[in-house]
C-alpha cells in the first residue's frame, strides 16, 4: 500500500518507490512507497523490527536499499547522496554526542562539520541552548549529563544546520512528560516554518499529537495510511453510550433505535449504539430521542484511538514484538 501524501514539482519532501532491504534470508522492508509533503509531519508506526529504523536509515542515507529509488529534499538517494545529506538532519534512537566534548563544543563541532563561519556557528549553538534547556550545562562535558540531557543535546546536534528535511528516530524515548512537551513544541515550530519532519515513535499519543500524516508498517510493507482520524474510522468499535433513568425509557429507546445496531445491558440501564465517531451520527441518534420524548440521563461517545488501530492492523500491542490474538 502507499502512503498518499502527493507532491508535485522538485519537492523538499520525501519521495520513495518499491524500497526493499534484506539481510541474508530476512526481508525487513517489502516494497515500501512513501510520499511526504514538504513542511508536514509524517509518522511511521509499527511493532519492534517492522523496519521502522531501516527505513529511516536508508532515506538518511546511512545505508543503501537493495532496491526501489527515492528522493529527500528534492534530490536522487543513488545520484546525490551528498547533496542530500547537506539537506537533512537526523536524530537515532541513541544520543550519538563526544562525551569528551562539552554540550556547547558538541554543537559547535556539527556546526565547523557544516562548514557554518565561527560566529554563525556560536549564534546557532546558542539558540539551540536556549530552546533545548541545556544552556545551564553548556560547558559541561557530555559524559556527564544525565541519559535524557544527551538526548536533548542530540536532538539540538540534528538542527545545527537548519535542515529542510528532519528525521526522528523514537525522538522522545526515555524524557519525561514535560522535556516530551517540549520536543514537541519543537516539532511544531520546525513544521511550521517549513521544515520536513519525518519520525518514527513508540509513542502513539505523540503520533497523534504532531502528525499530518501517519503509515502504520508491518511485515515489511505499509498496511495502512491517513490521518490519524482517517485510521480510527477505518476500525470497528466506536459507539454511543446512553444511560436512562428507568427501563421504560431504556425500552423506548431501544424500540426507536432499533435499525441502529444496538446493545443493552439493563443492569446498568444503558444502550450502547455502533458509531464512526462522525458528527452526523451522533446528531441523528439525539433527533431521533428528542422526536419521541426521551430522555437520556448522560451520553457519551467513544471513538478507537490508536492503540485500537495498531492492534487491529497488526496484531501485536504497541512496542511489542509478540502478536496478541485478533
Amino acid at each position: 500500500m502507499t502512503a498518499t501524501i502527493r507532491t508535485t514539482g522538485e519537492s523538499r519532501g520525501i519521495s520513495a518507490r518499491g524500497l526493499r532491504k534484506a539481510y541474508g534470508e530476512k526481508v525487513v522492508l517489502d516494497g515500501v512507497d512513501l510520499d511526504v509533503m514538504p513542511g508536514t509531519i509524517f509518522a511511521l508506526l509499527g511493532p519492534n523490527g517492522a523496519g521502522k529504523t531501516t527505513t529511516v536509515r536508508i532515506l538518511s542515507t546511512l545505508i543503501g536499499a537493495d532496491e526501489g529509488r527515492a528522493t529527500v529534499a528534492g534530490h536522487s538517494l543513488r545520484e546525490a547522496p551528498d547533496a542530500v545529506r547537506a539537506e537533512i538532519g537526523v536524530s537515532g534512537q541513541y544520543a550519538a554526542v563526544d562525551g569528551l566534548l562539552t554540550v556547547e563544543e558538541n554543537l559547535l563541532l556539527i556546526a565547523d562539520l557544516l562548514h557554518l563561519d565561527r560566529a554563525e556557528g556560536k549564534r546557532r549553538a546558542a539558540e539551540l541552548l536556549e530552546r533545548f534547556g541545556i544552556a545551564d550545562v553548556a560547558r559541561k562535558a557530555a559524559a556527564s549529563l544525565s541519559g535524557r540531557t544527551r538526548r536533548r543535546l542530540h536532538l539540538a546536534m540534528a538542527l545545527v544546520g537548519r535542515p529542510s528535511v528532519v528525521f526522528l528516530d523514537e525522538p522522545t524515548t526515555g524524557l519525561d512528560p514535560r522535556v516530551r512537551r517540549t520536543v514537541w513544541d519543537i516539532v511544531r515550530d520546525l513544521a511550521a516554518g517549513g521544515t520536513t519532519v519525518f519520525l518514527t515513535t513508540q509513542y502513539l499519543e505523540e503520533a497523534d499529537q504532531l502528525a499530518d500524516r501517519i503509515a502504520v508498517l508491518d511485515g515489511g510493507k505499509i498496511v495502512a495510511e491517513g490521518t490519524a482520524e482517517e485510521l480510527k474510522r477505518r476500525i470497528p468499535g466506536g459507539h454511543i453510550r446512553l444511560r436512562f433513568n428507568d427501563i421504560r425509557q431504556l425500552n423506548a429507546a431501544t424500540d426507536r433505535l432499533a435499525l441502529s445496531t444496538v446493545t443493552r445491558d439493563d443492569t446498568e440501564l444503558t444502550l450502547q449504539v455502533s458509531s464512526d465517531g462522525r458528527i452526523p451520527v451522533l446528531r441523528a441518534v439525539l433527533d431521533v430521542l428528542e422526536a419521541s420524548g426521551i430522555q437520556a440521563e448522560a451520553l457519551t461517545v467513544h471513538t478507537p484511538d490508536l492503540d485500537d488501530v495498531f492492534l487491529a492492523l497488526t496484531g501485536r500491542d504497541r512496542g511489542s514484538g509478540a502478536a496478541r490474538p485478533r
